[in-house]
């Protein structure tokens, strides 16, 4: 019978240790295929995840692979992480944590996923542009930049 991994016995003692004394439990994931993130939040094939309470909802840390709902963007989304493919866990305000080997199958190795910055979101999610949209409709970049984002704002009324 093959003996079961210390590593996700010391990642939710970790969890455990961040939200019992009010810090944030980050995740740093190595990203392949049987890694389910948002792929536009990806960068050098990796992607770091708030998991404490307030972020997610319906948190799993099986001995096989970390699971959870949270939001990107406003949009909820399933995340599925191998134990694998995690690289540590750790405390957001103080860096304490743990590091991991990173023990990938072969299936996953030979299929890394890296998002360069340079990705649009739509490509990566395979977003079909509108029948007759064109890709010159689109803004140029200059016309972007120039556009303040209007934020909310709170006006006290006699």
């Amino acid at each position: 019978m093959q003996e079961t991994s210390t590593k996700p016995y010391f990642m939710r003692a970790i969890y455990e240790w961040c939200t019992d004394n009010g810090y944030t439990p980050y995740l740093a994931v190595k990203v392949t295929a049987g890694v389910r993130v948002p792929m536009e939040f990806v960068r050098n094939g990796e992607i770091v995840l708030n998991i404490s309470f307030g972020a997610t909802s319906s948190l799993k840390m099986d001995n096989d692979q970390v699971s959870f709902k949270a939001r990107f963007g406003g949009i909820s989304r399933d995340i599925c992480i191998p134990v694998g493919n995690v690289i540590a866990i750790y405390a957001s305000e103080n860096g304490q944590g743990m590091a991991f080997e990173v023990s990938l199958n072969e299936d996953a190795e030979q299929t890394d996923i890296a998002v360069s910055d340079a990705v649009e979101p739509s490509a990566v999610l395979g977003l079909v542009p509108e029948q007759g949209a064109e890709p010159e409709d689109k803004p140029a970049a200059e016309e972007i930049s120039q556009k303040k984002p209007e934020r909310p704002s709170l006006k006290i009324v006699k």
